[in-house]
């Protein structure tokens, strides 16, 4: 049994607001597709982050200032480690010519493969930390090599098109050209993958790489899996 402040009504009630939060924004803010404006992205944004300053003062009620501050240093280290991010989906919209309008779409596809993925790497990373405490040291020994690959390759420029991902993709799916705002079609009875669906599953799998780097960072923070995972994914 992983040790952890979460009760199952509280993790019912996790999920239950990410999936209320995910309905919300893309069947009542975008139910129409439509670039986002910078004061519109700006708003949202600030919503979202007091959303989760109000999640962290119910921690701080519930269960003390102690795992408060806990969530709180988690959620700023996500935030903070998160730029990067911003970067690569930027690129990876430019090599697959994602219009504006289309791409909050991808991303809130996005969000949800990486809440599940995050999900799981949480709950494997605290299992793994409850029988072998030895398993920190492994998980300081990825970030330094993650760093230290950063450093090395940082006057490397490489399109998200050169991807492993993607030269995947373009074996085992027939692609198509974009077909107003979808992810796959169907034509003569195939399926075929849009340059839209190709985009999500390169962010799905830069996010894997973000979030062993990240998540790893929180674990040293705290090893309860609600607060890695509340944390990483508000």
């Amino acid at each position: 049994m992983i040790d952890s402040v979460g009760t199952a009504p509280l993790w019912i009630a996790f999920f239950a607001v990410i999936g209320a939060m995910l309905v919300l924004d893309l069947s009542v803010l975008h139910r129409r597709s439509h670039a986002v404006e910078p004061k519109e992205a700006a708003i949202t944004s600030a919503a979202w982050i007091g959303v989760a300053l109000l999640f962290n003062g119910f921690v701080v009620w519930r269960f003390g200032a102690s795992v408060g501050l806990e969530f709180l240093t988690g959620y700023v280290l996500e935030k903070a480690l998160s730029v990067d991010n911003l970067f690569v989906i930027y690129a990876i919209f430019g090599a697959f010519a994602v219009r504006p309008e289309h791409q909050h779409r991808v991303l809130f596809w996005g969000i949800l493969g990486a809440v599940i993925m995050r999900g799981a790497m949480v709950f494997a990373g605290a299992a793994l930390l409850q029988r072998f405490h030895w398993v920190v040291m492994l998980f300081g020994a990825v970030l330094l090599i993650s760093g230290a690959r950063m450093l090395r390759r940082r006057n490397e420029l490489h399109g998200p098109e050169e991807s492993r991902a993607y030269r995947l993709l373009q074996r085992a799916l027939p692609t198509t050209g974009l077909r107003d705002g979808k992810l796959l079609v169907r034509e003569g009875g195939r399926l075929l993958a849009t340059p839209l669906f190709i985009a999500l599953i390169v962010i799905e799998t830069s996010d894997v790489v973000f979030a062993v780097d990240s998540i790893f960072a929180i674990f040293a923070i705290t090893a309860d899996p609600f607060i890695v995972l509340w944390s990483s994914s508000a």
